[in-house]
């Protein structure tokens, strides 16, 4: 009886671990680093995250260049790396080719839509998320004027841009938005020089709280506005602590999410595939708070945030989406 517990056992550990040596998840991250405090940085942490709860291993590639994009995802591809993530809009001509070549590898692209059988989409609803951090925004400015800071000039960036002045203008219909985007070119994701003298510039119109939805760029804006004793506003992760006392707050994408569920599905062999969308509904976008920016939040800025997010998902509050139109109502 102890032997064959003992077998069985065995059996079963073996079979685990063939099943854990069939995944062989990756992940490729856009210009600027996995390590860019922002977007792809986010990414990297629901590829750890399921690294730490799994104990399976993945590869991950940072380009350096646009060029780099269909060699890297073929070669991954090619290794026999299934599920491949793509972090970042600029893959999808990249995907479109390769995963045409390889229909049995399963992928996952973040923030656009690649129409293809193995293709898992992944994107946000992140002018709800934006919504909420122009309430905060305009409920902290003492000037009744804030700003947008984007990265590169795109109507996904619009749609950040449009659900702040969304928030801004529901709480002080009087407050005055400015509005810049930092290049029309991928450069814009990693120019934080140019962030921040865009932000002083800002603020010099009366600006005391900029949003910054610009990758590294953002990096620039926040340091502005701490050194001018202004308030900024971080996207993506969590920059709540990149200059403590001066962040408002974050608007959080879960762009980890994304990464986690699509290794930890292909894991569980229940990877889906077509459209994926997420907004505060699902915990894909939200706002932070920790102790770095607790004291500039009050608990009548907090409640006026939750009243509001309570209202996005129970639908009473319908926020514009740019990407529908391309025209911003407020």
């Amino acid at each position: 009886m102890k032997r064959t517990l003992l077998s069985m056992i065995a059996v079963a550990a073996m079979s685990a671990t063939a099943l854990a040596a069939d995944v062989k998840p990756a992940i490729i991250y856009d210009l600027g680093g996995k390590f860019d405090k922002s977007f792809n940085e986010a990414a990297y942490h629901g590829a750890e995250k399921f690294k730490e709860e799994t104990g399976i291993d993945y590869r991950d590639f940072e380009i350096s260049n646009d060029a780099q994009r269909e060699q890297a995802l073929r070669r991954f591809a090619r290794d026999g790396n299934d599920p491949i993530v793509m972090a970042g809009f600029s893959w999808a001509d990249a995907l479109s080719k390769v995963a045409a070549e390889y229909p049995d590898t399963d992928f996952a692209i973040i923030d656009m839509v690649v129409d293809a059988p193995n293709v898992r989409s992944v994107v946000y609803k992140e002018q709800e998320g934006s919504y909420l951090v122009g309430v905060m925004a305009a409920m902290a400015s003492k000037t009744g004027t804030v700003s947008f800071v984007g990265g590169m000039d795109i109507p996904l960036i619009r749609k950040f841009a449009c659900g702040y002045v969304g928030g801004v203008k529901a709480t002080n219909k009087d407050a005055t938005v400015l509005q810049a985007m930092t290049g029309d070119t991928p450069e814009a994701w990693n120019n934080p020089v140019k962030g921040g003298e865009i932000a002083k510039s800002q603020m010099a119109q009366g600006s005391d709280v900029v949003y910054a939805a610009a990758g590294g760029t953002g990096i620039g804006v926040l340091q502005a506005a701490a050194d001018e004793g202004k308030l900024g506003i971080g996207v993506d992760s969590n920059q709540n602590g990149l200059q403590p006392g001066h962040v408002l707050t974050s608007m959080l994408k879960r762009v980890d999410v994304a990464v986690y569920n699509a290794f930890n599905d292909a894991k569980n062999d229940q990877f889906t595939y077509g459209f994926n969308v997420l907004g505060l509904a699902e915990n894909g976008v939200d706002y932070a708070m920790d102790d770095n920016n607790a004291p500039l939040v009050s608990q009548e800025m907090r409640d006026a945030v939750e009243q509001a997010k309570s209202d996005i998902i129970t639908g009473k509050i319908e926020v514009h989406d740019y990407m529908s139109d391309e025209k911003c109502p407020y």
